[in-house]
């Protein structure tokens, strides 16, 4: 029975992804044609995260929003657990902001062009000095009051813990004098673990702690906002939610 089960999640979350991909991919690609600043496609892409979210019974809530202050960029870095962090992030932190994303989704068909369309910015992870300034280029390009997110641990936690925070995201924040916004995400490994398509019904929970001023911070200090950072997400986490 838990086979069948499993199976039928699987087959349900990939159909709702095809199905939400392709309706919204029109309004996207003319969004992404009129405008010049990627902000209606993201707006846009919203909606596919709220139609993923309906569709597996997730529900995502926000604390602290109130910490964010409109019209102000941020470099936003957060844990990561699940692809449904890019799911909840997207629905509750109420702002503009692009992804910093791995060059290999842009070849994913549909999916890759609707990230692409949206201003997110791609980078080559197998040159570093290449990603960098990619990355430059790519803040440059966006509009005021857009902000940046990075998962700063570079990839999803397998076990649920919190790992070491690489230093691209803060590097960029310290150069473009612009705040760090620590954002804690809990729950959404329960909801769908790495590597799986077998997702459970259930809340995620996005936290958001004070913002971070990166004035008075160098290259050489660097390692202490990354730290500062990294306590502040870890103080919001809750390995156990909802039941903890």
């Amino acid at each position: 029975m838990n086979i069948l089960l499993d199976a039928g999640k699987r087959a349900w979350i990939t159909a709702w992804a095809a199905i939400a991909a392709l309706i919204l991919f029109a309004p996207m690609t003319a969004a992404a044609l009129a405008s010049s600043t990627g902000n209606l496609a993201f707006t846009i892409s919203t909606l596919w995260a709220r139609t993923m979210l309906m569709a597996t019974g997730v529900r995502a809530r926000i604390r602290g929003r109130d910490r964010i202050r409109p019209g102000q960029s941020y470099v936003i870095i957060s844990n990561h657990q699940s692809e449904f962090d890019i799911l909840a992030l997207v629905t509750t932190l109420g702002i503009q902001f692009r992804w910093i994303i791995k060059q290999e989704l842009r070849k994913v068909p549909l999916f890759g062009y609707a990230l692409y369309a949206a201003r997110n910015i791609f980078i080559d992870r197998s040159d570093p000095a290449r990603a960098v300034q990619s990355i430059h280029a790519g803040v440059d390009r966006l509009p005021a009051g857009v902000s940046v997110m990075f998962f700063a641990e570079g990839t999803r936690s397998a076990d649920g813990s919190i790992r070491a925070f690489k230093k691209g995201g803060f590097m960029l924040a310290i150069e473009k004098g612009l705040p760090v916004l620590p954002v804690t995400v809990n729950g959404s490994r329960r909801v769908l673990p790495k590597k799986s398509l077998v997702f459970h019904p259930g809340p995620i929970e996005v936290v958001v702690s004070d913002p971070i001023p990166t004035s008075g911070y160098t290259h050489e200090t660097m390692p202490v906002l990354i730290e500062r950072t990294r306590q502040a997400i870890i103080g919001n986490f809750r390995p156990g939610f909802p039941d903890d």
